[in-house]
């Protein structure tokens, strides 16, 4: 970790000369220059919210990598596409848990703190992660196996429902306001980080393997190396510095209290997070799907779409994030990029379905992760500066899970049967157009406060 200040030093000085605005780095220098004891806490922060946030993503990651055989395995119909969208139905079946997750934990994370939803959530995520790495395959032990599959993923959807709410209040809150952006963004950028992870590590299994001990059980090596990390990111959520604490008559008060207070923003930020969930869901976790089964391309584009757009999402995001600092306000940054992310979501996409040769494929990908990372620091910042610190978790949890439920969980299996029922490569695309509209809708009705404890 002592490295990442230098390496992201480095970075923001290219990037800020190309952009005009060196004084990005001069304050970046500044702040790498102060005391080590007033980094320490916001250190610790960005890495407890990684490890979780982390694990969360690599797991989609390779779950998607993988959705073809976990779907023979667990799911056998005699039919591949039928197969496929039952493994990827079970895919979404775990958002449906997230709402709950948010309500439940973001509640916990509001009442008793953050330290405590957040060790709740990497446990439950890890139980989810042992049951699908370890569990026989169908022919093994029946239908016994699709249950615990599937009791699987709701664990990690519960898991996941109050893990960006009580993570990302504790980035806002550990650090000065004039960096909340930034801090924040590490939420995405650690999530570009975990993919880029979890594709590693499929190429570096199916490249060893033969496709029949893949299959077999090689498939389940990728899995057992996230759960290695996750005693670590346990270990480090429970020494973190707190940063909030209040006290509630009941939990029920307490959440009944964020609906009454907050229904109208509630709803406008759940229609905010269509775009970025949408993108997140079809650019990074469903593209090695639709590369190889729809565009008929090598296994190792998918391969390398993934890395691509995992890349560009952790080394951008925070870059992004200090820029957003600057500005006096989050909407203009953020009404700007949905502009230019609907005019650009076609041609892409375009030119992505017309069989073009790695290096386009990789452009066309690294677009999309831009425009993706663009948005995200200023994004959650606003979100979260809508709501009183004693909501945030909750709130900011209910958003982002009911958001990613409705547009985000589901859309491998819808962008999988747009493509079947119209015969049209150009189907993600136009889901994602649909899914930016909504979001800019809701981006123009939501209330901002840059700056508010």
């Amino acid at each position: 970790m002592n490295e990442l200040p230098h390496a992201l030093n480095d970075g923001v000085s290219a990037l800020s000369h190309a952009l005009g605005h060196p004084e990005l780095h001069a304050e970046l220098q500044a702040e790498l220059q102060a005391e080590p004891a007033r980094r320490a806490p916001t250190r610790r922060a960005i890495v407890a919210a990684a490890i979780g946030n982390g694990l969360e993503m690599y797991d989609f990651t390779l779950y998607s990598f993988f959705a073809v055989t976990i779907g023979k395995l667990f799911f056998p119909t005699g039919n591949a596409l039928t197969s496929l969208l039952l493994s990827f139905a079970t895919f979404g079946a775990g958002f449906l848990m997230r709402p709950i997750g948010a309500v439940i934990i973001g509640n916990l994370a509001d009442q008793r703190g953050r330290k405590a939803a957040l060790t709740l959530t990497i446990a439950l995520m890890t139980a989810g992660t042992a049951l699908i790495a370890l569990t026989p395959g169908y022919a093994s032990i029946g239908v016994s196996a699709t249950i615990l599959v599937v009791i699987g993923r709701l664990l990690q959807g519960l898991s996941a429902g109050g893990e960006i709410g009580a993570a990302s209040a504790l980035l806002m809150e550990s650090g000065s306001k004039s960096r909340r952006c930034y801090y924040v963004s590490w939420q995405a950028a650690t999530q570009g980080g975990a993919a880029l992870v979890g594709a590693l590590a499929g190429v570096a299994i199916s490249a060893s393997l033969s496709p029949e001990a893949l299959q077999s059980w090689g498939w389940r090596l990728p899995f057992l190396l996230g759960l290695l990390i996750a005693p670590v990111g346990m270990y480090i959520r429970k020494h973190l510095d707190e940063t909030h604490t209040r006290a509630q008559p009941s939990a029920i008060n307490g959440v009944g209290a964020v609906f009454r207070e907050h229904a109208r923003t509630l709803v406008i930020g759940t229609f905010l997070m269509t775009s970025t969930t949408s993108a997140m869901y079809v650019i990074v976790l469903y593209m090695p799907t639709y590369l190889v089964r729809t565009l008929h391309m090598p296994p190792v584009t998918a391969f390398a779409a993934t890395c691509v757009s995992g890349l560009t999402m952790l080394v951008l995001a925070p870059l992004f994030g200090r820029l957003a600092d600057k500005l006096p306000r989050r909407k203009p940054l953020l009404i700007a990029n949905s502009i230019l992310s609907m005019l650009i979501v076609i041609p892409n996409f375009t030119l992505l379905s017309s069989g073009p040769g790695l290096p386009l494929v990789m452009m066309c990908v690294a677009i999309s992760g831009t425009l993706m990372s663009i948005g995200t620091g200023a994004g959650t910042a606003m979100m979260m500066e809508a709501l009183p610190r004693h909501h945030r978790a909750t709130g900011m949890s209910i958003m982002y899970s009911f958001g990613v439920t409705i547009f985000g969980g589901f859309a491998p299996l819808a962008v999988t049967w747009l493509i079947s029922a119209t015969g049209s490569r150009m189907a993600p695309a136009g889901y994602l157009l649909c899914a930016s509209l909504i979001s800019f809708i809701a981006l123009l009705l939501y209330p901002s406060n840059p700056g508010r404890d």
